[in-house]
């Protein structure tokens, strides 16, 4: 038996100018995580790849100074390099694993790179020294330790020279790099740009704005045309290098937020109320950035890893509730066990969100004549305590969120997220107003701040918008972890639920 097909399927995209940003970031986003996945991945391998090739040489030159001098064989005699084998394939792999988790492949810093590259050889080689050295033979072991780190760490820093320069002038230079747009004069802002569109970093430099409305050649237009300019150059960050009034800066942030684009500024004293920059390095420069790490390609991809992996998980040991659930629907009332409702998802692309049937057939076509008993007052939050199309088995579904279960298939095919905004009606975009629409830039969620805030006790929908808005502008994975372990006590508190 086909599953019910609700009456709003029918409803039609509207073409509202900021539901046109959302659409075009959301058809832009295969493209941007694909760039990011190659610059990553392209860049991790080379630096690895020439982290093993440093390791190699540092061996080879421990061994020919082990066989041809007398400091040689006291320095090196007794060090993995020499003896090779589990002790020096336990050593190379703990030296690579420090120097990622010291940052040593980072994108974005070379600051500080020799000191975070020593930091790393240091605690690699100490640790392989650990048992002979908790046993009071430090001293025996000093100039084998002090020669190991102090030749890994030269081989290290010389080959990445060399895997630098790879990366800066062979391959992949600013391939697959997004645009971005600075503000400022080119005389002024050179360095910013260099810092910005560094070779392996996440942008290239596409040209600058003018700051005071010149309209010279050397600029791409004024700061008033920056909507227009994003969407033309289909730029993924602002950064602004020049001075810029409080009240214009902030106009500015708006503008590039409604378009999908990060803000970088170079770090200084810049107060933006209601938002709190993160601090990010480009190449060597310190950045302030603002934005929606929800479009950030690397948060976009953990996210999606979470979802699969939990949804899939979930899926699997809850298959028996979810069959036992779906049999219980199907012998209570009549009708599928199962609703599919067209709800306006990622961009206001619509899908088919999937739940267990909690009301009667036909009770879409009903909800015209019930607006009355809406409580809100609002038709885009549209609930009715005690709705009388609610089966008896539908009550309780809805009081513990049961029927919400299915929608963990949404999540595993990429349709929903386990955390995100709850999903709308595409027939509710002729009441939204611009700033409704920022709402669309996450996939929307099974939970979010709003249904553990309350759910059905949130009567106004700028308080909807306003927590939506707080949770794609303030992402992180914390906050997701955060929202999931809210949502059992507020399920059992069943606050706001009917």
């Amino acid at each position: 038996m086909s599953p019910v097909k609700s009456a709003s399927s029918e409803a039609v995209v509207l073409p509202h100018p900021a539901l046109k940003r959302r659409t075009a970031l959301r058809d832009r986003r295969p493209l941007a995580l694909r760039r990011h996945t190659g610059r990553v991945a392209t860049r991790f391998a080379v630096l690895v790849a020439g982290d093993v090739i440093a390791i190699i040489i540092a061996r080879a030159i421990a061994m020919s100074l082990y066989a041809e001098t007398l400091f040689g064989l006291e320095a090196f005699g007794p060090t993995p390099l020499i003896a090779g084998g589990r002790r020096f394939l336990f050593l190379a792999s703990l030296t690579i694993a420090a120097v990622f988790t010291t940052g040593g492949h980072s994108r974005h810093r070379a600051l500080n790179q020799p000191i975070r590259l020593f930091s790393a050889v240091a605690a690699a080689v100490l640790i392989n020294w650990i048992p002979l050295i908790v046993r009071g033979g430090l001293s025996d072991v000093l100039l084998p330790i002090v020669a190991s780190v102090g030749l890994i760490w030269l081989c290290l820093l010389g080959v990445r020279e060399i895997a630098e320069w790879i990366l800066r002038e062979v391959w992949p230079r600013q391939r697959g790099a997004g645009a971005a747009i600075l503000v400022g004069s080119p005389l002024t802002s050179s360095r910013f740009a260099r810092a910005v569109a560094a070779p392996g970093g996440d942008y290239r430099a596409v040209g600058f704005v003018s700051a005071n409305g010149a309209h010279d050649e050397g600029y791409l237009g004024s700061l008033d045309e920056m909507p227009l300019l994003i969407e033309r150059h289909n730029a993924e960050a602002v950064v602004v290098c020049a001075d810029l009034p409080a009240s214009r800066l902030d106009r500015l942030i708006e503008e590039c937020l409604h378009s999908g684009c990060q803000i970088l500024y170079p770090a200084r004293a810049v107060r933006v109320y209601g938002l709190t920059p993160s601090l990010v390095w480009h190449h060597d420069q310190p950045f302030f950035e603002l934005g929606s790490p929800v479009l950030k390609a690397r948060a976009l991809i953990s996210k999606r890893i979470v979802d699969v992996v939990v949804s899939s998980i979930l899926l699997v040991l809850l298959s028996p509730i979810l069959l036992a659930l779906a049999i219980a629907v199907r012998l209570d009332s009549p009708g599928s066990p199962f609703f599919l409702q067209e709800r306006a998802g990622l961009g206001g692309k619509r899908f088919r969100m999937l739940k267990f049937r909690t009301m009667r057939l036909g009770a879409d076509f009903e909800k015209a004549e019930l607006a009355h008993l809406n409580h809100t007052g609002d038709a885009r939050l549209f609930k009715i305590p005690d709705d009388p199309r609610t089966t008896r088995l539908g009550r309780f579904l809805r009081r513990w969120s049961l029927d919400e279960l299915p929608q963990l298939v949404n999540v595993l095919i990429g349709e929903m997220s386990l955390v995100g905004p709850r999903p709308f009606f595409e027939s509710d975009f002729a009441a939204y107003e611009d700033h409704h629409f920022r709402r669309l830039d996450a996939k929307p969620g099974i939970t979010g701040l709003w249904q553990v805030s309350g759910r059905s006790e949130l009567l106004d929908f700028e308080d909807v918008i306003y927590l939506d808005r707080q949770y794609i502008e303030q992402w992180s994975f914390w906050l997701d972890v955060s929202i999931l372990f809210r949502t059992v006590p507020a399920v059992l508190r069943r606050t706001g639920a009917f």
